[in-house]
């Protein structure tokens, strides 16, 4: 049976419509001061204006900044954070994390991916994600056996998205084989299989139950080319096109997170998993390729002039041992590029983005590396282009403080003491790159309603009671 519905959080100014006077605001053309923010009905911003009074407006209480695009998210590993961090043997890697996960989702039942999903997008909304991308793979009960709603598992998170205010694109995923070469899938992954027409048929559930509307989207994500045929993807992303809204609707895959993934692609077919995709699809802007940490020069220029985006999960990469993509070679190229939380472990777009220019210092031994003499102050340049590149990963149009975009924009604490008499060319680089006592996010508007208020979501308790209660069963033996 599905959990009651919670009562959505009362915005503090009006959800029809609104305007808010920022006294410093961050505009895609650079800071600036007495910005009146003004959204119309449905959420979407019809102005922008700086040098402006703020007449009756509410005030902004600290600097605005657009939200932030999350677009990569597994909700259910939330409640495995930090579970699989003993050593099973001396050559612990991705895959052998990847057998605890397989246990882990057995578990899972309907409820509880509600639970852990409604308190995981409160803990992104505080951290300033103010949308996600869902890559959504667990569609069947324990054992593979479907439930008699098919979607039942994809509405779930569909509730928790709605419930907590945050913007959802959700990916239902396809994922039909163990490996390469159409290799057979274990009893542990029979949650996730499908074939392309029954994942068409999924989306075309979710459509008929909860249609698309400025807060929600809905796209396709084939796994990887590991668990996905040629030919289950040539049926998938063209049965899209002829789907409701399927035809720019946000295709995104997992590719080339790990070298062995590479070797076994080339064992298989002789070609790389970037170079193999590029030959079986017209790869294009509403493309999303998550890790894509090992590519040759070739498969860099191809994704580049593509105009995919590449998704980034620099906490995640870590912990799995994936290695660091050259992002330094990314920004020359004007690649697109975002952030995703991808496993969950954390929920701190600050952190993404530090570990993100860290990792690239490690590996060219160099400081500022995602600068340029154009663009110099790197924390601004980081976060412009992940939120540009999240946006178009969304396939929503959340790209940032302009007119046509969705009124989403967090405010900082403006009293928070590593942002403090800050200069506004100093923000950024402050709000990145110093670990902060607390969060230095005060309010969180998505669609132009207030989302978070002085750090907290009205549902923030229940949600946190309802995830201790999940987790609590989901761990017992």
């Amino acid at each position: 049976m599905a959990s009651p519905r919670e009562q959505d959080p009362q915005p503090l100014i009006p959800a029809a419509g609104g305007t808010i006077f920022c006294p410093l605001a961050l505009l895609p053309e650079g800071w600036r001061r007495d910005v009146m923010l003004r959204w119309d009905e449905t959420g979407a911003l019809i102005e922008a204006r700086p040098d402006q009074a703020p007449g009756q407006a509410a005030v902004a209480s600290g600097p605005v900044i657009a939200g932030m695009p999350n677009l990569h998210s597994h909700a259910f590993q939330r409640a495995m954070a930090g579970l699989t961090e003993v050593m099973g043997s001396p050559s612990d890697s991705f895959w052998s994390w990847r057998k605890l996960m397989y246990r882990f989702a057995q578990r899972l039942q309907p409820e509880h991916l509600e639970a852990i999903a409604r308190h995981l997008y409160i803990e992104m909304l505080k951290a300033g994600y103010t949308s996600v991308c869902e890559f959504h793979y667990l569609h069947h009960a324990p054992g593979g056996a479907a439930y008699a709603d098919p979607a039942e598992l994809g509405l779930r998170v569909m509730q928790a998205a709605g419930d907590v205010g945050i913007g959802m694109t959700l990916l239902p995923v396809l994922y039909q084989y163990g490996g390469f070469g159409s290799q057979p899938t274990s009893a542990e992954q029979a949650r996730f299989i499908g074939t392309a027409q029954s994942l068409l048929a999924l989306r075309e559930r979710l459509l008929h139950a909860l249609p698309e509307n400025p807060m929600r989207r809905y796209g396709v994500a084939p796994h990887s080319l590991r668990a996905v045929s040629p030919a289950g993807l040539e049926e998938l992303v063209s049965g899209l096109r002829h789907q409701s809204g399927g035809q720019d609707a946000p295709v995104h895959i997992h590719i080339a997170e790990q070298e062995r993934e590479v070797q076994d692609c080339l064992a298989w077919c002789g070609q790389r998993p970037v170079q193999l995709l590029h030959s079986l699809q017209a790869i294009d802007a509403r493309w999303c390729l998550v890790h894509a940490t090992h590519m040759d020069a070739a498969e860099y220029q191809a994704v580049a002039a593509s105009g995919a985006v590449v998704g980034l999960c620099p906490t995640t990469e870590a912990n799995l041992g994936d290695g660091i993509i050259d992002a330094a070679r990314l920004l020359e190229s004007d690649t697109r590029w975002g952030i995703g939380s991808d496993s969950n472990i954390a929920i701190n777009l600050r952190s993404e983005l530090r570990l993100l220019e860290y990792g690239q210092r490690l590996h060219h031994r160099r400081r500022n590396v995602l600068a340029s003499e154009a663009e110099p102050i790197v924390g601004e340049r980081l976060y412009a282009r992940a939120v540009a590149g999240g946006a178009a990963a969304s396939g929503r149009p959340v790209a940032g403080l302009a007119v046509g975009q969705r009124a989403d924009f967090i405010v900082l604490d403006g009293e928070d003491i590593n942002l403090a008499d800050r200069s506004p060319e100093q923000l950024l680089s402050a709000l990145v790159f110093c670990e902060h006592d607390g969060q230095p996010i005060r309010d969180v508007y998505v669609g132009g309603r207030q989302v978070v208020a002085a750090g907290h979501h009205a549902l923030e308790d229940s949600a946190r009671r309802a995830y201790r209660s999940a987790v609590a069963e989901l761990l017992k033996d």
